[in-house]
């Protein structure tokens, strides 16, 4: 087996093409056992999600080319400019073993899978697969004029043993100036993350919904220790999902 590099933190990733939605699922209560006890879900219960695609290594400072999808919970606390909700990853399909061996050391939970961007005239489709089987589709409308550039922090949390980390992710994105959702479905009835599927009608969150063709980040992985987990129903401590 080959050794996998160790990576220094943090990591930088310029240019890849992303597309971010969020909606409101179709069970909020069963979105809510992906939590640990001590995380509350915001009040709307919102759903995100991220399917992106970094094309070259030339893009990355150490990551190499991959694609990735990661999904998750928005939760009742904020990012650094108080108005963003911090996130939670339920989720983490991710095409490379480089990567999923530093997130996973950061709490994330990181599985193998595959993400395809496929643009044709203004529609965007996002497929991601698990073991050559897709699992998730987004079909969106968008534009290929820039609209504005954004930038700020995300912040994700995750769990490392029995404590909680948050990380905050600074961004700089260039968004297409059009952009509609058309649909999100979820393929795979049996795959736990069905439990994330969308309410039907779907019903967007615009605010954290759109598509970048060059957004860049850094990849802290976790720098804040924010407290215990918590005590799961058996009484035992929750453990590292690494």
């Amino acid at each position: 087996m080959t050794e996998l590099p160790k990576l220094a933190a943090p990591q930088l990733v310029i240019n890849s093409r992303m597309l971010y939605t969020s909606w409101i699922p179709a069970d909020p209560a069963a979105c809510r056992k992906f939590l640990p006890p001590a995380l509350q879900p915001a009040k709307n219960g919102a759903i995100y999600m991220n399917q992106y695609v970094v094309d070259s290594a030339e893009q990355t400072t150490g990551f190499g080319a991959y694609s990735l999808t990661y999904i998750g919970l928005d939760l009742d606390s904020f990012a650094p400019d108080g108005a963003t909700p911090a996130r939670f990853f339920s989720h983490y399909f991710n095409s490379s073993p480089i990567v999923r061996a530093y997130v996973a050391e950061r709490g994330v939970p990181a599985s193998p899978g595959n993400t395809e961007l496929d643009l044709h005239a203004h529609t965007l489709t996002a497929t991601t697969s698990v073991d050559g089987k897709p699992l998730i589709r987004t079909r969106v409308k968008v534009s290929k004029k820039i609209g504005v550039t954004v930038s700020g922090h995300l912040k994700y949390v995750t769990r490392v043993g029995d404590r909680l980390v948050g990380g905050n992710y600074p961004y700089i994105g260039e968004l297409v100036d059009e952009f509609e959702v058309q649909s999100i479905e979820f393929l795979d009835p049996s795959h736990p993350v069905y439990a994330l599927r969308p309410a039907s009608p779907l019903q967007i969150l615009p605010a954290a919904s759109f598509y970048s063709p060059r957004d860049s980040f850094v990849y802290p992985g976790g720098v804040e220790d924010m407290g215990p987990a918590g005590v799961s129903t058996s009484g035992h401590a929750l453990k590292s999902m690494s």
